[in-house]
């Protein structure tokens, strides 16, 4: 019997040249008590990253799972910040040590907006999917779930000192939710199109909105003590109508006073004209609500404040004062009395233009902090994969923005279209449309950073001293890494060259271009006219002329043969001495967009734009097999060193190995989030790196685990059923309309298996007691005393405890779904255990919890059960007896601490915690002032 092939797993290794995807938003966060206005997180495709602005370094990496980071909102004490994902989960981080405790899954898709309340006990999320959730943080579960908005959350916002929530969407309506009773009670409908941000002002007595036009609106919020009962008129103001979420249907009509003004009513008061004419990309304010930040598809971020009212009284007596100026006058001139002049107030008195900042390239996220001394700092997240900190002082008459730090060293301003590592496999080399970057593979740093024209290939000159890269323009540009300079650029041909190869013999390279022609150049060392020192350089010396365009080149490593890649779908081989014609592989529907020969030239591999992998013999050009690779086009193709092994690239996000000899699909490495545009492998093959359009760079190492192609199958089966089975019709519960307010769990693989795990640990509960039941009788039978640790094969010997421990491990945000997807015959024998639980003193609070949501969605079916009653009427005994015994124990413990507290302060004469937080700003001071110490003598 003959050995069976070995297969080594590639796994991911590190995410790398990404400084701030775009997806998700930008946020000011506070990391160890340190300065304000220094650290700020981004989303770096699925992780988040958190940078020291002022030393330009990433200081804490927030690891993810699979999906794309989509919005970032940080806990108002500054300790968490709450990540959304691209399918709907919501994680919570501590920023003291990056780990994720307490994560929610209610949304379908993507997470657009997260909000936390004043006291950081409750969350708001919106998602694509138009449902907007509030969770309990402390409780780690689902509050509910409120629908009524049709399309896309882009705002949600908890109201600071009342229990209500105000959010829009891209409907172009603003709702308004009174959470106690979990229904919208107005419908705001003033905008005309999508509503893309939102903010509260004016200790919340004013709303502002931003559309998709060149206005701000804002709107007066008059909130009523008590309901009023009229009952007139359907009411218009301004030429907005106020709805009722129920009647949205009825095509906007307007509805009875009576139901809409219980709360507050909403007029508009005026608005506020952008310079900018496109629609509102963000809008947020600082913390306390005194400055707007506010910019659109363009690079100009517009800076309003929002005057106290001191400040408006003073500009509306100034104003007055003018006014009577201007009328005295006027009388004087006629000699007629006038009447006393009135000033009215108006929105333009009461927020005013800050200034404007002109970023370096366009903006895609704001956030602002307001700092000690009437500080603002601004960081924005730009388009091309920067950030950008700003600073200025709001006492100033005009003031002018300062940028004070810029974030680019971590990556290109462009997708790197060309990757390649050097000989020693210590060096990697990525260049995008403007720039060529060489970075440490282990430690992931950037050694050198060039500017070059766009880029399409490139390769390490022997020796690992240069590198050439060949152009979109037809060029091929020399650098010297050592100096980080530009030796030479060479006009090689007329239109891009597409492709590089290094001749075997290392003396040379071969470039393909787009003006049909495949060029052969030999490496020469001239001396430089300016230094008088010897330079690489490279000298033409010969060319192949073709019909077509050539998209790929490549030798045999023998050196016998040239592979061309055409425009015409076919790939010709030459023989290298003399430029003959051997071979035409053609079979391809699409241009072959990449190829490459193995180490031993008898197969050559090519990967097509209509997403097939053909592998073809070199002796007479037969095709050995086709295989359907990827599900768009295949961008990159490379054999690993020494084997018959090749990696494959697709726009379709996935990178897969394939055997060449097998003609089997080994493993597909999933990772990037957009099109992957090439990879490298290191010449010993124990590395991989790849390049998308996500901006990303990632690393894939080769470990020594080996792959069993059988089980890498089942794997993706059971992968592939867990999702199908997620995706599934949500449980109906009995009795529940599908209303504005719904459950907020949703049906998860990770819910399914703790439900079925509950239903596993009753069946092993039921077989044990029946077990026990059975010895006791035979015992009692042959007059033997009852053995009670016999046949017993779970823990401490009390089967009960153990379905209590698996309950117990059930996270608490999928309890309820994993609850609700319990078949209903294992609801009896599941509140028989609650009942001697809560007798025990066992988890009264999590056998609450669960009792009563069992009750509220099996209700016709426990209370028509005769044989339930007396375990219902149990539990309610039980139940109200030992909740109010440990109310007690946590009054009276509560009373006793408080007590002790008085005795202390009474006895020392200080406050108890006042001390210790001036302790601690005392400290913050003293560390501060070492900072700058030190940043001095630097």
């Amino acid at each position: 019997m003959g050995l069976t092939k070995q297969y080594l797993r590639y796994v991911a290794s590190a995410v790398f040249g990404v400084i701030g995807s775009q997806k998700a938003n930008i946020t000011y966060v506070t990391l160890r008590g340190g300065e304000k206005g220094r650290y700020v997180a981004v989303a770096a495709c699925e992780h988040v990253f958190i940078w020291d602005v002022r030393k330009g370094e990433k200081v804490l990496i927030l690891q993810g799972q699979k999906h794309e980071v989509t919005f970032l909102c940080p806990s108002p004490d500054g300790v968490h910040i709450a990540v959304g994902y691209e399918d709907g989960a919501v994680r919570i981080f501590s920023l003291l040590n990056g780990e994720s405790n307490v994560s929610f899954n209610g949304h379908k898709s993507a997470v657009s907006v997260i909000h936390y309340d004043a006291l950081g006990a409750r969350l708001v999320t919106g998602s694509k999917d138009t449902d907007v959730i509030v969770w309990d943080i402390i409780n780690e579960c689902g509050l509910y779930r409120l629908r009524g908005h049709k399309d896309v959350i882009t705002q949600a916002l908890f109201l600071r000192d009342k229990n209500l929530l105000v959010t829009c969407s891209k409907d172009s309506f603003v709702k308004w939710w009174d959470l106690d009773t979990q229904h919208c009670f107005k419908t705001m409908v003033g905008h005309r199109s999508e509503v893309w941000g939102m903010v509260l002002l004016s200790q919340e007595s004013r709303l502002l909105t931003g559309s998709a036009d060149s206005e701000l609106r804002a709107w007066d919020i008059n909130y009523l003590e008590e309901v009023r009962k009229d009952t007139g008129e359907p009411k218009v103001k301004k030429g907005k109508t106020l709805l009722d979420d129920d009647d949205e249907e009825d095509n906007k009509e307007e509805v009875d006073e009576s139901l809409e003004e219980r709360i507050l009513t909403c007029e508009k008061a005026g608005s506020i004209l952008r310079e900018a004419r496109d629609r509102v990309v963000s809008l947020t304010t600082d913390r306390h609500a005194r400055v707007i930040a506010c910019h659109g598809n363009d690079s100009v971020l517009e800076l309003f404040t929002v005057l106290s009212e001191e400040e408006v009284q003073k500009k509306m007596t100034k104003k007055l004062k003018k006014a009577k100026k201007k009328a005295t006058k006027a009388q004087e001139a006629s000699g007629e009395e006038t009447e006393e002049p009135v000033v009215k107030r108006m929105l333009k008195d009461e927020i005013i233009r800050l200034t404007n900042i002109k970023a370096s390239s366009k903006i895609r996220w704001v956030d602002c902090l307001s700092c000690a001394g009437g500080e603002l700092k601004v960081v924005l997240l730009l388009q091309n994969n920067t950030v950008e900190t700003y600073s200025l002082k709001t006492s100033q008459k005009t003031p002018v923005a300062d940028k004070t730090a810029r974030l680019t060293l971590g990556g290109h301003r462009t997708d790197a279209r060309t990757l390649a590592f050097s000989s020693d496999n210590l060096a990697v080399l990525s260049a995008s449309g403007d720039t060529v970057k060489v970075w440490n593979r282990s430690t992931l740093q950037v050694i050198r950073t060039m500017a070059c024209e766009y880029a399409l290939c490139s390769l390490f000159v022997p020796g690992d001293r240069q590198i050439i890269l060949g152009t979109k323009s037809g060029k091929l540009q020399i650098f010297e890494l050592g100096s980080g300079s530009l030796l030479e650029t060479v006009d090689a041909h007329d239109g891009a060259v597409w492709s590089i190869c290094l001749a075997p013999d290392q003396r040379g390279i071969i470039s393909g271009s787009a003006d049909k022609t495949v060029k052969f150049w030999e490496f020469e060392l001239v001396k430089d006219k300016e230094t008088s020192q010897k330079r690489l350089t490279v000298k033409h010396k010969r060319t192949l002329q073709l019909e077509e365009d050539v998209l790929c080149v490549k030798f045999s490593p023998d050196h016998r043969l040239l592979a061309v890649s055409l425009l015409d779908c076919t790939v010709k081989i030459f023989y290298t001495d003399t430029l003959k014609f051997f071979l035409s592989l053609y079979g391809h529907k699409l241009p072959v967009l990449c190829l490459d020969i193995s180490h031993d030239s008898t197969i050559i591999a090519t990967g097509s734009a209509d997403r097939n992998v053909k592998i073809w013999g070199l002796d007479f050009g037969d095709c050995h097999r086709s295989m359907f690779a990827h599900d768009d086009s295949v961008m990159f193709l490379q054999f690993v060193p020494k084997t018959h092994l090749f990696f494959t690239a697709g726009k379709d996000k996935k990178i897969k190995q394939w055997d060449a000899d097998k003609f089997e699909h080994i493993q597909t490495l999933e990772g990037h989030h957009r099109e992957v545009w090439c990879l490298a492998i290191s010449p010993n093959g124990d590395h991989l790196v790849s390049s998308s359009h996500d901006k990303s760079l990632r690393l894939w190492e080769r470990t020594r685990e080996p792959i069993i192609l059988e089980e890498e199958r089942e794997m993706e089966r059971e992968a592939e059923f867990e999702e199908s089975l997620a995706k599934g019709d949500a449980p109906v519960v009995p009795g529940e309309t599908q209303g504005e307010a719904a459950p907020a769990g949703k049906k998860t693989v990770e819910t399914v298996k703790a439900a079925e795990r509950i239903m596993e640990a009753l069946e092993l509960y039921k077989g044990e007691t029946r077990k026990m039941e059975e010895h006791k009788y035979a015992c009692e039978s042959a007059g033997k005393e009852v053995d009670y640790k016999r046949n017993l094969s779970l823990s401490l010997f009390k089967p009960s405890r153990y379905v209590l421990d698996v309950i117990k491990k059930v996270r608490s945000s999928e309890l309820e779904v994993s609850l609700l997807v319990l078949p209903f015959p294992y609801v009896p024998e599941l509140l028989k255990l609650f009942n001697s639980y809560i007798q025990q003193g066992l988890e009264v609070e999590l056998v609450c919890r669960c009792l009563f949501f069992l009750l509220k969605i099996h209700f016709g079916q426990i209370s028509s059960n005769q044989m339930l009653l007396s375990v219902i009427d149990e539990l309610r005994t039980n139940t109200l007896s030992k909740v109010r015994e440990i109310r007690d124990v946590m009054g009276f413990n509560s009373a006793a601490l408080q007590f002790l507290q008085r005795e202390i302060e009474s006895k020392e004469d200080v406050m108890f915690f006042a001390d210790a937080t001036g302790r601690l700003e005392e400290k913050k001071k003293k560390r501060r002032k070492r900072e700058r110490a030190v940043l001095t003598i630097a």
